[in-house]
């Protein structure tokens, strides 16, 4: 079975396991130690759980929320014992009741996330470039380009309530962009800030643009 577990849905039902583990007693460690052992463990639970999951649950959206059973109402019958018997070893929960009752905690601030709807893009604007990390005047870039939006829906390639994301960024950053790849290929392949920051041109330029003075004419 398909368990997705590289979508962002995932990875919004294990934070809100890491957030369950942070608020209970036994888990609260020094803020400072180190959280790889956080990661580990919420990431474990969330896998148990999710394997058992229906694929309206995993596949929550704000598109699909009409199809999305409440989360009082999932059956939680197929719920491993491996993830039970784990939260009781450790002391987080007392009886298979008692884990029944996080996970269905757990499944109600996911789809409360999952099923969200959009941010109106120009509230996300930053006071600083968001690859030159610069405080400048700023455009926003469409991190699926305008021209290529019908194109993007009837493939599929993205759901309609990121057809809109944006990033805010200087002029100089802005032109950078448009010019390390097309329209399509930052559509397809380059639509969120994580995504073009991976790329090795523009980790040079952000390197370079983040030491330049704005305004300022050199010689």
């Amino acid at each position: 079975m398909n368990e997705n577990t590289e979508s962002l849905q995932f990875s919004m039902f294990k934070d809100c396991f890491a957030r369950k583990m942070l608020d209970h007693p036994e888990m609260n460690t020094d803020p400072n130690s180190d959280t790889s052992g956080l990661d580990e463990f919420a990431s474990y639970l969330a896998l148990e759980s999710w394997r058992t999951l229906p694929m309206s649950i995993k596949d929550a959206t704000h598109e699909t929320k009409e199809k999305v059973p409440d989360a009082d109402s999932i059956s939680l019958e197929s719920t491993s014992t491996a993830f039970v018997d784990t939260l009781i070893s450790y002391g987080l929960v007392e009886d298979i009741e008692d884990a029944l009752k996080l996970l269905r905690k757990v499944l109600g601030e996911y789809l409360e996330q999952a099923c969200a709807p959009p941010p109106v893009w120009g509230s996300t604007r930053t006071r600083e470039c968001e690859i030159c990390d610069r405080e400048v005047p700023l455009t926003y870039h469409h991190l699926i380009p305008r021209s290529v939006h019908s194109k993007v829906l009837k493939k599929g390639w993205h759901s309609e309530a990121m057809i809109n994301s944006v990033a805010w960024l200087c002029r100089p950053c802005h032109s950078v962009v448009h010019h390390v790849a097309s329209n399509e290929d930052l559509a397809r392949s380059y639509y969120t800030l994580q995504l073009l920051l991976e790329r090795e041109d523009v980790q040079k330029w952000q390197k370079y643009a983040a030491k330049q003075r704005f305004g300022v004419r050199r010689g």
